[in-house]
């Protein structure tokens, strides 16, 4: 695949600071959400530690290149644009990688800078993005890939997260998956909020849920939700606006609707997606939303409804569940893998 369409004008290819993190893979999730918090938007996770049999199987990978031994370290790469202020991103990443050191080895820590181009990041992570199982039933399968193995019985979601976020292959997306997979009854009305490439959505209604609605702060995700759930041979639709610039919810049965926005902090835009009107909404974002999101997603929800949350570091897991309870929450189930945690709340 061309990264770059021939077409574009040279003036056009838009530049990109590259950044480079040493840290350790013991350390490379907390590493994450310490640069989530502070803004920064993807990350590119390198180490040298050696698959299992098991995730050989579930990617679909059978031989592997000959790698360096596993030291321990990892290198975080992230991207970001050309105005940013470095030398303060710099300094609030030193402040941070202090705390995590009280009770973590995050490594060295170093930091180096270099100018990439679009070409250079947004399509060649895709060279590692395989085919893979996220349990006997479901496979995730790029766009681009072909599937060389496929039971009779596999239900198989295409994806093709852009520059938006999720690929179902986090810990995070899994532990949703599952829980979809439990309590997600047929015709099921679903909102999933912090959609990013709307796998939340699209597997949803592939698992038999009547309609999805879905919202993102970055408008990027509107279009990448739409197109994937083309290529599911779903549809969706990208909601018009109405003249108080509000999208327009219409609920249809068996579409997934899609829009940009902040729920939290939009009355507005709550009452537009819908009051009382879910049996799930699922979250797949960041503890430090999740909480805020806790005293406002009651609103979506009918009597019974479920409230599904993900995208939780397991150092934060209390102060969700908290918020949650704070909020009238009742906790039903708390699932783990890894350092990671999805609560699923009534």
């Amino acid at each position: 695949m061309a990264a770059l369409p021939f077409c574009v004008p040279k003036e056009k290819i838009m530049k990109w600071i590259k950044m480079e993190m040493k840290t350790t893979t013991e350390a490379v999730d907390l590493v994450s959400v310490m640069l989530a918090d502070l803004g920064v938007e993807g990350i590119e996770i390198s180490d040298f530690v050696p698959l299992s049999e098991e995730d050989k199987q579930k990617m679909f990978i059978d031989i592997l290149p000959e790698l360096p031994e596993d030291d321990g370290s990892a290198t975080g790469s992230f991207y970001l644009d050309t105005d940013t202020d470095i030398e303060a991103l710099k300094a609030n990443i030193a402040v941070e990688l202090a705390e995590l050191r009280q009770f973590i080895d995050v490594g060295s820590g170093e930091l180096s800078v270099s100018e990439t181009e679009d070409k250079d990041w947004i399509n060649n992570w895709k060279e590692f993005f395989k085919p893979f199982r996220v349990d006997d039933s479901i496979v995730i399968k790029p766009t681009w890939e072909t599937l060389t193995e496929k039971k009779e019985d596999d239900l198989v979601v295409e994806i093709d997260p852009g520059t938006a976020f999720g690929t179902g292959a986090h810990e995070t997306t899994k532990l949703c998956i599952w829980n979809l997979k439990k309590y997600l009854k047929k015709d099921d009305l679903v909102f999933d909020v912090g959609c990013g490439s709307g796998f939340l959505s699209i597997i949803s209604m592939l698992l038999g849920a009547g309609y999805a609605a879905a919202v993102d702060i970055d408008p990027i995700a509107v279009g990448v939700t739409a197109e994937n759930a083309e290529v599911n041979k779903l549809t969706a639709t990208v909601c018009e606006k109405d003249e108080k610039g509000l999208p327009v919810f219409t609920g249809k049965s068996g579409l997934i609707e899609v829009s940009d926005g902040n729920v939290i902090g939009d009355k507005a835009l709550r009452e537009a997606v819908g009051l009382g009107k879910f049996d799930i909404v699922v979250a797949n974002i960041l503890a430090d939303v999740i909480i805020p999101l806790s005293g406002v997603v009651r609103e979506f929800m009918k009597p019974g409804a479920l409230f599904i949350s993900s995208g939780i570091i397991n150092m934060k897991q209390e102060a969700v569940e908290e918020a949650l309870r704070e909020n009238g929450f009742e906790i039903v189930e708390v699932v783990t893998q890894g350092d990671w945690v999805s609560i699923v709340a009534k």
